[in-house]
């Protein structure tokens, strides 16, 4: 199936697109970690069945040095040993934050906490910002049928140009 909607290619569509971008360069420019960054991106992403995301930051996880293990292992993250405490918490929140219809407490008391253990306030505002965009693109990506498999590193910056 092919797109049904070429969201670059809309005037509208494209002004969005560089706001969109532009709220993601606030996390992008945060002390959060950029590998934490990839890794929440692509659980929600998988989470969210959006190909185009999934292919986007698989992607670019690996151009910035991610290994293939960890990129392969997130969808199983908790039945595997290659994430720090760290990012544990991170993927936690990520998908807690992701189910929310799943789950009528949303993201719990625990997770919150393993979060603030080992986050700094202004990386804590960076991952619940990051966890809230990366769904709303899920969210634009899946309604328009954006299929993942042609992304290429770099792609999407050089498309907001």
């Amino acid at each position: 199936m092919d797109a049904r909607f070429d969201m670059f290619a809309n005037e509208i569509a494209v002004k969005f697109a560089k706001r969109f971008a532009n709220a993601g360069m606030v996390i992008h420019q945060s002390p959060l970690p950029a590998s934490t960054r990839e890794l929440v991106s692509l659980r929600a992403s998988q989470i969210n069945g959006c190909g185009w995301c999934i292919d986007m930051h698989t992607k670019e996880a690996a151009a910035a040095g991610e290994t293939a293990v960890r990129l392969n292992l997130v969808a199983a993250w908790r039945e595997s040993t290659v994430f720090t405490e760290a990012e544990q918490a991170a993927l936690a929140l990520a998908e807690e934050g992701t189910r929310l219809a799943d789950a009528h407490q949303g993201v719990s008391d625990e997770t919150w906490a393993a979060v603030r253990k080992h986050y700094d306030d202004d990386q804590i505002a960076a991952l619940v910002a990051l966890v809230s965009l990366i769904n709303a693109a899920n969210r634009m990506a899946v309604i328009v049928h954006q299929r993942g498999g042609s992304y290429e590193p770099g792609m999407f910056a050089a498309a907001l140009g």
